[in-house]
């Protein structure tokens, strides 16, 4: 940036500057960047802006989690039961089927924060390993158990067809209930025969009798075709891994636990142990790298699966070309499995090293406007360009960091602690940790009964002003200067209002410039200043309301030819 300078008498300078740039927290940042800042937003760059209103949708009681999907869908407690419950809104009966607590009830789950993915018609809710069907409006459970103390291993049918050792029965059990044609169950507790202890696939179901594939069980006599009953504490279960991370990609869901990667089988959810040597298998593989994983997302087409120092790419379309490739690199850090968000065709998260930018290659650091402060335990969405991160820094902190993609900078709204980000309808919307659902950035159509948020204050810090000492000097030469006058051409909309402070050598008093400034036109004030000599000093402009800062100038000139304090020797 090129910022205006004129010459005066020898001594005396002027500088305009006419941009401003976002978040600059390095020790010596130039002219145009900002020390610290709050509630602004790059909308209007070149232009200091403050940040538009967000929405208020709602408050939760004691939430656990948000996601969009066909509709929103949210986890809050309800004040006369223990349990959290998932609440969905349909948007075609957004009105008539609102009540006290904004949606329908459609489930029970444990209390704490949860994790989410879609997959077809289904919302799937971790660790709970439940999930929702937008499409029938059925709750349940991804898993299912049968539990007894008599099985019977017989001689059964296969479509239709006489077929030896392939089938379980238990008089009155309608498995229909627990189990579907094309589930692996897991058979636990046989001891006369140890080797029916296995995971097969169920192939038919017919009231009390399950069939599998033929001799897929071990039976009594000889040749082992007569049929005989386990007895004791007997289950069969179709399980799924207890996954930690999830995401959705070509039709499967892919999800990490410690060192391993599973997906499930093809465009179903509820099976992860199914292994036949077919197109829609299961699939999981085990990485050899050290540390767990720390987060999963689905990225150009590829399941990416992060670790602290790792990212792992699964290419393939089929499990028997899977391959799993990776690179020894800063992946996600502990803890920030929530900061993957992708924004400008790019994906953005934050790592040990600060946020990173990933194109499938070598990520690269987007961190240098943070200087040396660092962050952990972050949220993150997207609005499709800009990566709205929710963090805390090194005091324990939250804050809400914005990244504009197209105009490769940052600022800081507010101290928000946004626990789950979704996008739905064109709108970005985050829950936080007091239960707030919100929409931010630019809105488009909010949903009724939304409110808008009120005024808000702001501010806007810059670095260390330290000028040159003379028209003839090039660079800064420690010559104590003067700030004679500053210019601010500002707009400041009705009902708000800013001023402009200014600190000299760092001593923490901030001193006003001129009067307050109130709603009038687009127009230029000049702030007077009680000239004080300085090695260095900062503005800072702040307000409540809406504002817009368009530019700013400042005359200086050398207070003496006496070099500033020298440091110890």
């Amino acid at each position: 940036m090129k910022l205006l300078e004129v010459p005066y008498a020898d001594g005396i300078g002027k500088r305009g500057q006419l941009q401003f740039y976002g978040l600059d927290h390095n020790l010596g940042a130039g002219d145009g960047g900002l020390w610290d800042m709050q509630n602004l937003t790059s909308d209007y760059y070149p232009v200091l802006s403050t940040r538009a209103k967000r929405k208020i949708y709602k408050n939760l009681v004691n939430p656990g989690g948000l996601f969009a999907w066909d509709a929103l869908a949210w986890v809050e407690g309800i004040p006369s039961v223990i349990s959290l419950s998932l609440y969905s809104l349909p948007e075609t009966c957004r009105i008539q089927q609102r009540s006290h607590y904004g949606g329908v009830k459609k489930g029970d789950v444990t209390a704490g924060e949860k994790r989410f993915a879609a997959i077809g018609a289904y919302i799937i809710i971790l660790p709970d390993k439940k999930c929702y069907n937008t499409v029938s409006g059925e709750f349940g459970s991804l898993e299912s158990t049968w539990s007894g103390n008599s099985l019977t291993f017989t001689n059964g049918k296969l479509y239709e067809e006489a077929a030896e050792a392939n089938t379980i029965q238990c008089s009155g059990v309608a498995w229909s209930d627990y189990f579907k044609a094309g589930d692996a169950v897991t058979i636990a507790g046989c001891t006369k025969h140890t080797e029916n202890n296995k995971t097969p696939v169920i192939r038919e179901i017919d009231g009390d009798k399950m069939y599998f594939y033929e001799n897929v069980f071990k039976l009594d006599g000889d040749n082992g075709t007569t049929e005989y009953t386990e007895t004791g504490n007997l289950t069969v279960r179709r399980t799924v891994p207890d996954l930690e991370y999830l995401c959705e990609n070509e039709n499967r869901l892919w999800g990490c636990d410690g060192r391993t990667i599973y997906a499930s089988k093809l465009g179903d959810p509820f099976n992860w142990n199914v292994f036949e040597g077919l197109e829609t298998d299961s699939y999981a593989v085990d990485t050899g790298s050290a540390g767990d994983f720390t987060g999963c997302v689905s990225f150009l087409g590829y399941p990416v699966f992060f670790k602290e120092d790792h990212i792992y790419k699964v290419y393939g379309s089929i499990p028997s070309n899977f391959e799993v490739m990776g690179s020894a690199t800063l992946g996600v850090a502990k803890g920030s499995g929530g900061s993957l968000a992708i924004a400008g065709e790019r994906l953005l998260y934050l790592s040990n090293s600060g946020v990173m930018i990933y194109s499938g290659g070598i990520p690269q650091s987007l961190h240098d406007a943070f200087g040396m402060t660092r962050l952990r335990g972050g949220r993150a969405g997207s609005d499709g360009l800009k990566y709205y991160l929710s963090a805390q820094d090194e005091s324990g902190e939250w804050k809400l960091y914005v990244y504009d993609t197209r105009k490769g900078m940052w600022h800081i709204e507010d101290k928000t602690h946004a626990t789950h980000f979704c996008r739905h309808q064109g709108n970005t919307y985050f829950l936080t940790a007091e239960g707030e659902i919100a929409l931010t950035g630019n809105i488009l159509d909010a949903p009724e009964g939304c409110t808008d948020e009120d005024d808000f204050t702001w501010f806007a810090e810059t670095g260390d002003f330290t000028e040159k000492g003379s028209s003839q000097s090039t660079s800064y030469d420690g010559v104590k200067k003067s700030i004679a006058k500053l210019w601010v051409r500002i707009e400041v909309a009705a009902g708000a209002e800013a001023k402009v402070l200014m600190q000299f050598d760092s001593d923490g008093k901030w001193v006003q410039a001129g009067q307050t400034l109130k709603p009038e036109r687009k127009r230029s004030y000049y702030l007077p200043i009680v000239p004080r000599r300085a090695d260095h000093y900062r503005i800072r402009i702040e307000g409540k309301g809406e504002c817009r800062v368009y530019s700013m100038n400042r005359e200086y000139y050398a207070g003496s030819e006496l070099k500033s304090t020298r440091g110890p020797q």
